[in-house]
């Protein structure tokens, strides 16, 4: 009996499963090194969502449930996971309680869902979701190019009516006609939406700027201090701090720096020094000279010339010089002395 399972299937509402999808460097072209899709199938007619994200933090994977909630109109009730660290505080021995991750329990206490975590090498636990990433890769990214994660989102809506209007083989009825009873029995959506977010210490930079996540945030220069200890809140659209100095949209990669201007009121902006990038009295560059053969000259006569250029010569009226071009060529030495002390 090793390797046999028991097929089984759900009663309306009951159950949904999720799984992620790693689709590579699809957006590499416009700077999104990485993508990773998202997905959650109900179980009863296999009614699919997907989205895609950047990440597959802890924000981005319960950010994507509300997403999915909001699509099929509720929440079911319980969902089937891998034991991912999203959901698993840590691994444990089989046999043992799988100890949860408090985020994930706090989403799923407040969307009234229980948890189902897969034993582990239990990969048929979940073949219904996993079934369907295949299915959205041949049909929804197969052969097609995309410039933007919205864009990509867009072709999977676009293609679930497709999907709903045809019939699965395993329960034999059309998915759509199926996913009405299933989306009938799911549990309300609560009005508050609960917002999962990574929290981080960072200390705050001379610049006014938090490195999170390999990119620079501001934060307003009056209302911090250079080394201040401040919490990030990183949702999975934008990372807040816990007093809520700023929000910004969150990067995407690596290497940005995210600044709103007026966070450096007050600052100095270096407009009193005298700086400049090139010479303002020759903005115009010139082409450069090549020496000529035998002009390469070494540091000391550079500077012998340079102390010649600055030598003062005296000026001397012109009957000076008529008075020695007049005197004998055999005049001694100490005649011409005593004309240069006149």
């Amino acid at each position: 009996m090793a390797g046999l399972h028991r097929r089984f299937e759900v009663i309306p509402g009951a159950q949904a499963q999720v799984d992620w999808g790693d689709e590579g460097a699809i957006l590499a072209h416009v700077g999104i090194p990485k993508v990773y899709s998202f997905y959650m199938v109900l179980s009863y007619s296999r009614d699919p969502f997907c989205c895609f994200t950047t990440s597959q933090d802890l924000a981005a994977f319960w950010g994507a449930h509300r997403l999915a909630f909001a699509h099929f109109g509720g929440v079911p009730g319980s969902i089937v996971y891998d034991r991912t660290k999203t959901v698993v505080r840590r691994h444990v021995a089989p046999g043992q309680a799988v100890p949860l991750h408090p985020e994930a329990v706090g989403f799923a206490g407040h969307y009234d869902f229980d948890i189902d975590v897969l034993a582990a090498y239990r990969p048929t636990g979940k073949g219904r979701v996993e079934r369907q990433v295949t299915i959205v890769r041949d049909h929804v990214l197969a052969g097609r190019a995309f410039s933007s994660l919205a864009e990509i989102d867009a072709a999977f809506m676009a293609w679930v009516p497709q999907r709903r209007g045809l019939r699965h083989r395993t329960h034999g009825e059309i998915i759509g006609v199926r996913a009405v009873r299933d989306h009938e029995a799911l549990r309300p959506i609560p009005a508050k939406p609960y917002v999962v977010a990574d929290r981080h210490l960072r200390h705050v930079g001379k610049d006014c700027l938090v490195a999170y996540a390999g990119n620079l945030y501001s934060v307003p220069a009056h209302k911090v201090r250079h080394r201040q200890l401040v919490e990030i809140r990183a949702t999975a659209a934008s990372p807040e701090r816990t007093t809520l100095l700023a929000t910004h949209s969150r990067a995407v990669g690596r290497g940005a720096r995210i600044v709103d201007e007026a966070h450096w009121d007050g600052l100095p902006d270096g407009h009193t020094r005298a700086v400049t990038t090139g010479d303002p009295l020759d903005p115009v560059p010139q082409p450069r000279r090549h020496p000529s053969p035998g002009s390469d000259r070494g540091p000391l006569q550079n500077l012998l010339t340079r102390a010649a250029a600055q030598v003062i010569v005296e000026a001397r009226p012109l009957s000076v010089y008529e008075q020695i071009a007049a005197a004998s060529p055999f005049t001694n030495r100490p005649h011409l002395k005593d004309f240069s002390r006149d």
